[in-house]
């Protein structure tokens, strides 16, 4: 079987501790070297990221650094896509790390599935080992955290799913429904997939393929992104049809049976009870989740401080693109 060119775009803005390691894993990797590019898009680093990428590309002209001036994502995905030469297109973070034999194994469940775009389970692992860093890392790995991210949970067979990490989409892809929607700052992959999945397109989870992603390690890091994310899910609407699936609101939902079970409490007690009965069920699952899950007491602790950060940060994140979208409706 003749193997096709694969093209890796890492969007990457001040990732100095992280491109390096990033960039060789591609360039390491078990796939033949002659049919690898390595596409570095940066959106104008302030540190080293852009001197250390060029010194990698003077040795190895498998890589390519882009500038993208405007220094958002899905610009940067969409500038990285036009350069491309491969029939593949892979996309990285600055701060994953893959296995070797990561191309060679997407490359050949996409060739024998006939998928537009395959993915695998992603390892979470903490930036910084501390106490903080490992709860918050276990936090996003667990099905109480994430929900069904089956990407992040993992699966026991190839399952079709909304969306993968990062992804491995066939070229031809990006000619027949377009790129990514450059107005949603975040969460620019979440609506592409859904729309090649609206499109016909078919998206599979397989779990023999790994990748490792370094995820926060603070509380106010964790806090400031679920923030972020959950506000663009619901400002992504005013830009894109669907932009996000009904898993996504879930936090919202959450966050609105709080504020109105605290403020009808004090005219209701039934609603008080019921409230009450909700934070004992969460909290129940909570302690359950930590305690099988934490490494020692510390983590066990932190972890039933991060479940509650990532869901209201991110709930109230969407809160206020509800109130932001409605008064922007108004005047």
């Amino acid at each position: 079987m003749k193997l096709p060119k694969v093209s890796i775009i890492i969007p990457a803005r001040n990732e100095e501790k992280f491109i390096k390691r990033c960039v060789e894993s591609f360039l390491k990797c078990d796939y033949p070297g002659e049919l690898i590019e390595v596409i570095v898009v940066d959106g104008m680093s302030e540190d080293r990221t852009r001197e250390i990428v060029t010194e990698i590309s003077r040795r190895d002209d498998r890589v390519l650094l882009i500038d993208n001036e405007r220094k958002i994502t899905p610009v940067a995905m969409n500038l990285g896509v036009k350069a491309s030469k491969g029939e593949y297109v892979f996309f990285s973070g600055a701060h994953s790390e893959m296995p070797s034999d990561y191309i060679s194994k997407c490359i050949k469940h996409a060739i024998e599935t006939g998928a537009d775009n395959v993915g695998g389970v992603m390892k979470t692992e903490p930036r910084v080992k501390s106490a903080v860093g490992i709860a918050i890392s276990k936090v996003l790995s667990s099905p109480l955290g994430v929900g069904g991210a089956k990407f992040r949970t993992g699966v026991s067979k190839p399952t079709e799913v909304d969306t993968v990490p990062f992804g491995c989409y066939k070229r031809e892809v990006f000619d027949r429904i377009g790129y990514f929607n450059e107005k949603l700052v975040r969460n620019q992959d979440i609506e592409f997939n859904l729309r090649l999945k609206r499109a016909g397109g078919k998206i599979i989870l397989f779990p023999d393929i790994e990748l490792t992603y370094y995820s926060r390690s603070t509380f106010k890091e964790l806090w400031k992104n679920n923030f972020a994310n959950g506000f663009w899910i619901i400002t992504g609407a005013k830009y894109a049809d669907n932009p996000f699936s009904i898993r996504h609101l879930i936090p919202l939902v959450f966050v609105l049976t709080l504020l109105i079970g605290i403020v009808f409490w004090v005219f209701f007690s039934i609603i008080g009870k019921l409230l009450v009965m909700i934070l004992c069920v969460y909290l129940f699952l909570m302690l359950i989740e930590s305690f099988s899950k934490g490494e020692s007491l510390s983590v066990t602790l932190l972890m039933i401080l991060a479940f509650p950060i990532l869901h209201i940060s991110y709930g109230i994140g969407s809160l206020c693109a509800v109130i932001f979208s409605a008064r922007a409706a108004k005047s």
